[in-house]
């Protein structure tokens, strides 16, 4: 299916695996328009690891439901930008087009794996369905494959398995489940929501170390969107931090647990529980995220932020600050001398 793709308008192999480009997302409400993405730019390429942060409400998810196209009409819909896979813009695709690459280009692994599922079917015939669609596989063959696949992320005895329904795995084997369904056709990128959300900390362990290992394998760009910043220290690359609907901060994962740039994320780092802080309260963020159908014109962090001034009534840029850094903060000089 990768053919599909490079046969496909637009299509540059010297192109970031995934770009989003000033993505707008409005939604339709009871109390009038809400825009809940709001010019969000982001690229990832082969083999690299791309962390979304943010609280919830940030909007994080709604970018990745846009990629893959299951943002719907009327109550929602992409109102400007541009997705690519390669150069192609994904928007600009018929819908026949896009059902082809989700899946098989780019698929996802969403947050709570036993709504992702069918309830009434059993594991294996879902991932075997995608094997008789996507590539006409034989029910005999697809069920092969599909016990693989169950075998490739760790499902202990995968073939018996394959025959039982979502609601008989725990947690976090059906999560592994969901990675399955996600890495069946070996797409080139994978959206991660939330893998490891109400999962215990050893299982989350071992869910990042199976993503690690299934991207080094096949060489895959993985988004991971999280609001739990202790998760991505070891593996990502880039990170991009989110808030009311824009990217804030983009930085390497280094530079920004080492010197944010900006004062929304370095709040969120201030309130990463530590062992030399036990017993004591932990640092929170105060105030909430903005309302969103009534947003501020200016910079929509300023009511909670220490730093808030005049100049911050003027929505800031997207400022570059070092190369592959920006941020958007009036006073990023700052947050990065603080």
């Amino acid at each position: 299916m990768s053919d599909l793709l490079e046969s496909l308008p637009g299509h540059d192999p010297g192109a970031p695996m995934l770009s989003v480009e000033d993505l707008q997302v409005e939604f339709a409400t009871a109390h009038g328009t809400v825009r809940a993405v709001n010019g969000v730019s982001y690229a990832v390429g082969a083999g690299e690891t791309l962390a979304v942060l943010g609280e919830s409400g940030s909007g994080k998810s709604v970018t990745a439901r846009a990629v893959m196209g299951i943002v719907r009409a009327p109550r929602g819909r992409v109102t400007a930008g541009a997705i690519r896979l390669r150069g192609v813009d994904l928007l600009t695709l018929p819908e026949e087009t896009r059902r082809r690459l989700r899946g098989t280009t780019v698929a996802m692994i969403f947050q709570d794996a036993l709504s992702a599922l069918n309830p009434v079917l059993p594991v294996g015939y879902q991932i075997a369905e995608m094997f008789r669609y996507h590539r006409g596989a034989s029910r005999r063959e697809a069920r092969r494959r599909a016990v693989e696949v169950l075998d490739r992320v760790r499902i202990p005895s995968a073939a018996r398995r394959a025959g039982d329904y979502p609601h008989q795995f725990s947690g976090g084997m059906r999560q592994r489940v969901g990675i399955a369904l996600a890495i069946a056709l070996d797409p080139k990128v994978i959206i991660a929501d939330e893998p490891t959300t109400a999962l215990d900390v050893t299982v989350q362990a071992q869910i990042m170390r199976l993503l690690g290992e299934i991207q080094r394998e096949h060489g895959t760009a993985l988004v991971l969107i999280t609001h739990d910043m202790g998760v991505v220290a070891d593996i990502a690359d880039r990170v991009a931090v989110m808030y009311a609907g824009r990217v804030v901060e983009e930085a390497g994962a280094h530079d920004i647990y080492a010197r944010p740039a900006h004062p929304y994320t370095r709040a969120l780092l201030g309130a990463i529980p530590r062992p030399h802080l036990r017993g004591k309260r932990l640092a929170v963020i105060p105030g909430a995220p903005p309302d969103m159908s009534r947003p501020d014109e200016g910079c929509r962090f300023r009511p909670r932020c220490e730093l808030a001034g005049p100049g911050c009534a003027d929505a800031p840029p997207l400022y570059d600050v070092a190369p592959g850094r920006a941020s958007a903060c009036h006073e990023w000089t700052k947050v990065i001398e603080g």
